[in-house]
């Protein structure tokens, strides 16, 4: 599951929890992996059609009705202007989660420049609340230029399920697997398509082409259309034999990956990337973690605390860093611990249902 439909899945499961009846509207999926709880109702729709991963679902306009308050993922092409004319029509409360600014490649903005103006700005001024990953990131992202919503925005991060993703686990078998006993291993989680095209990961791979331990392996996990562009820059980086594409794995795996790891990437480019849930999975494995200097992503990491944090696109900067951690095991486990515990503290889910639960309770006071 994606980044927004995690959080989602586990927003849905922690509000129920806390004795609120939730349902989530949702599409279908055909390699749909997770199962929502009996406490949580699920109403998935056949989209109209879809363009890119958006899908057109008119069903809303029929099913969203009743309900206190309606929570609104976003972005959500078409089904967040699905959700404007609801409240219009029936004067419901929307809160958004706006997960992260959508930032296309070359031409692609032209018609997208002109979505936010016309759309996106109403969608979200007429929001009660925004929920945002970090102020941090609301300040630097284009919400802010919308002086009438400042008020209404309140940062809340993404949230790990610190039992599923433990220190405990053992990744053993994942190095089994792959015949990649007694290997360094340098992890990256993400989507691989042109919509996620900012995740860096060629950059990544230049700077994993400069490193010197010949033993070390970058796994790359992950699928989309730009897969076989990077598999084949790997192989023009000479990184053939020292990178693997498992594509896209089954999630009762993932932890294992982590697990296998002895660091953890997140080479995000563009404010495309808000927070990096990748980050706190990592370190909720008791790995330590790299990520670049953005807006967001770096209140997750505390540079030389539980990570390191080396700017966008400096591939000798992130070569340097990773080649540290490879070679300093004691490092790698002095952040990874102190990652542990800062997710324990900041991001349990739990905790995280608790502060939406208080957003929603300010819109019906």
């Amino acid at each position: 599951m994606a980044g927004t439909g995690n959080v989602c899945y586990h927003y849905a499961i922690e509000l129920a929890k806390l004795g609120h009846e939730v349902t989530v509207f949702t599409s279908r999926y055909p390699d749909e992996e997770y199962e929502y709880p009996d406490i949580i109702t699920v109403k998935r729709f056949k989209p109209l059609f879809r363009i890119g991963n958006a899908p057109f679902i008119p069903q809303l306009l029929r099913e969203i009705k009743d309900f206190d308050i309606v929570h609104l993922h976003y972005p959500f092409f078409f089904g967040g202007e699905f959700i404007h004319f609801i409240k219009k029509l029936r004067n419901i409360h929307y809160v958004i989660t706006y997960h992260n600014d959508v930032i296309l490649p070359g031409m692609l903005n032209f018609p997208l420049k002109f979505y936010k103006t016309m759309l996106m700005k109403q969608i979200l001024k007429n929001a009660e609340k925004i929920i945002v990953t970090s102020l941090d990131y609301a300040r630097n992202s284009e919400l802010w230029k919308i002086s009438e919503i400042q008020e209404k925005i309140v940062g809340i991060p993404n949230g790990v399920d610190t039992n599923v993703f433990n220190p405990k686990i053992n990744g053993e078998e994942i190095k089994a697997r792959h015949n990649l006993e007694n290997k360094d291993i340098v992890l990256f989680v993400g989507a691989l398509d042109k919509a996620h095209y900012f995740k860096g990961v060629e950059y990544l791979l230049q700077s994993f082409a400069s490193i010197k331990n010949k033993n070390s392996v970058l796994i790359i996990v992950g699928d989309g259309d730009l897969k076989g562009y990077y598999m084949k820059l790997a192989e023009r980086l000479g990184l053939k034999n020292r990178t693997l594409f498992t594509g896209r794995v089954p999630s009762r795996d993932l932890p294992k990956y982590y697990a296998s790891a002895d660091v953890v990437v997140l080479p995000s480019i563009t404010m495309g990337e808000a927070f990096g849930l990748v980050l706190i999975e990592g370190m909720a494995t008791g790995k330590p973690v790299i990520a670049t200097n953005l807006p967001g992503v770096r209140t997750v990491v505390d540079d030389r605390i539980n990570g390191y944090i080396v700017e966008p696109r400096n591939t000798k900067d992130l070569s340097e860093r990773i080649s540290y951690l490879l070679e300093n095991e004691k490092t790698r486990k002095k952040f990874g611990k102190r990652g542990r515990k800062k997710v324990e503290r900041e991001y349990s889910w739990d905790i995280i249902g608790k502060k939406v639960e208080k957003v929603y309770s300010q819109i019906q006071d």
